[in-house]
């Protein structure tokens, strides 16, 4: 099993280029982060190039992050700035050679915020296949994200399916499929052929994988057994210091 470490979260006090070290220094397969906007992509790709992990990708800015929001690619009459967000997702992604890219839906709801985000995320893309990338979507969860546009994976296939792009797919974050609809096992089963990421964290409390409701070592065994090769994404709050919190990396790299 191939392991991502989320820089979101992870080693989230230091700034993206000491963490994409100390992600490698720990044995983490690649990274992935959330809005890496503020650091110069020269300056992440020197870190990347120096510990040979690849950012398996980031996040579309979520737009007025003070004034609550979450993602524009759903908001009716965002249309521009949302457009906006994508391509500077784009072109970072390419300088650092991410090959995915996160389009944030933001809070949003009915039929017009469903058509929006179908149009940008058919915009997203069509401008993504040239460079080989892959666009991201993932439903979180309402407690985390109330008012979220996107919240369950049937909505999120019946989006897939829609927008009929082929480098379209579903990000699969456990920790938010549990907590909306459970049956993490058969949804794997079911969804593997239209999932471009997993991510995982313990079930309630987001915190390292080792406890909580979920049993992680079967889920990663049911992961293997689907014939998943990419690194899966530890998207995790650590309690305390990151490197206190890996132990659970550890018994899984034996």
């Amino acid at each position: 099993m191939k392991v991502s470490a989320n820089l979101g979260f992870l080693w989230a006090d230091r700034p993206l280029p000491e963490a994409i070290r100390a992600a490698k220094a720990a044995g983490f397969d690649a990274v992935e982060c959330h809005w890496p906007y503020d650091v110069p992509a020269a300056e992440v790709k020197a870190a990347l190039d120096q510990t040979g992990l690849t950012m398996l990708g980031l996040n579309t800015r979520r737009g007025d992050v003070a004034g609550g929001e979450n993602g524009l690619s759903a908001l009716p009459g965002r249309e521009a700035e949302a457009r906006a967000a994508i391509d500077e997702a784009m072109a970072y992604a390419r300088a650092i050679g991410t090959p995915n890219i996160h389009v944030m839906a933001g809070f949003a709801s009915g039929s017009a915020a469903h058509q929006t985000f179908v149009a940008n995320l058919r915009y997203a893309c069509d401008q993504a296949a040239p460079q080989g990338i892959t666009i991201l979507i993932e439903p979180l969860n309402r407690y985390d994200a109330p008012g979220y546009f996107l919240s369950t994976t049937d909505q999120a296939t019946r989006i897939l399916s829609e927008v009929a792009r082929p480098n379209l797919k579903l990000m699969f974050d456990c920790y938010h499929v549990q907590l909306m609809e459970g049956d993490l096992t058969h949804r794997l089963q079911a969804l593997m052929p239209q999932i471009g990421h997993i991510q995982f964290a313990s079930v309630p409390d987001r915190g390292s994988p080792d406890h909580g409701e979920v049993n992680y070592p079967h889920i990663f065994q049911t992961i293997e057994s689907l014939g998943w090769k990419s690194p899966v994404g530890a998207e995790y709050k650590p309690q305390g210091q990151t490197d206190e919190t890996l132990d659970w990396l550890k018994r899984l790299k034996l």
